[in-house]
């Protein structure tokens, strides 16, 4: 009987991508592309050719893990894809306010400040569900560097839900225009490409012992 049992988990996580998928095509979500456990999605954004873009995925780490991996934003060089800087700037009874400077490849340098929102609550089933709102701040970061892009909008969030085998289901979501005068498409072919090495890095850095915690 025992053979089984991953069977059985395979068939649960993929039901569960399913049913993302299902419930999402109400809102204007059509899917982009899909993999081993991540499915992402675009959908259109009001006023603009630039589509907002969501994935839903399995990252193989408990919830409260992975919201250790991404509240760690002063190891974000070493291990998210294109951040060259980041830095707290200062705390706020909710959270944050961070500041990035990434250097994607081709468009050159591009920097931001975000006001991070951090929520939590009980889940149902058991366990806890995180999440990590962010939106653009640049009011309360730096001045602007010759040669970097400044990024004027840029808007997400992560989605830390327990999934079934001490597993998370994360729901990732971001809407932002790099600016510099990138073509459009070049910009919306990025974001659903980048998305896949974003959660297999976080994955990554999730089994790092520092962040497993008791």
């Amino acid at each position: 009987m025992r053979p089984r049992v991953p069977l059985c988990l395979a068939l649960l996580l993929a039901t569960n991508l399913l049913s993302a998928l299902a419930a999402d095509g109400a809102d204007g979500w059509t899917v982009a592309n899909t993999g081993d456990n991540l499915t992402v999605f675009t959908r259109p954004h009001e006023g603009t050719s630039i589509r907002e873009c969501k994935a839903v995925g399995i990252i193989d780490a408990e919830p409260i893990v992975v919201k250790r991996v991404l509240d760690d934003t002063a190891e974000y060089p070493k291990f998210m894809p294109y951040v060259v800087e980041s830095k707290t700037l200062s705390r706020t009874s909710d959270g944050r306010v961070g500041y990035q400077r990434i250097s994607p490849p081709i468009v050159g340098e591009r920097d931001y400040t975000v006001r991070v929102k951090c929520e939590s609550k009980a889940c149902p089933s058991g366990g806890m569900i995180y999440c990590n709102r962010w939106e653009c701040a640049n009011d309360l970061g730096p001045a602007e560097i010759k040669g970097v892009t400044r990024v004027k909008i840029t808007q997400g969030s992560w989605l830390l839900e327990p999934a079934a085998g001490g597993k998370t289901k994360a729901t990732y979501t971001i809407y932002s225009d790099s600016g510099g005068g990138i073509p459009t498409f070049l910009l919306n072919s990025a974001n659903k490409t980048a998305i896949p090495k974003l959660f297999a890095a976080v994955g990554k850095q999730c089994k790092l012992p520092k962040y497993q915690g008791k």
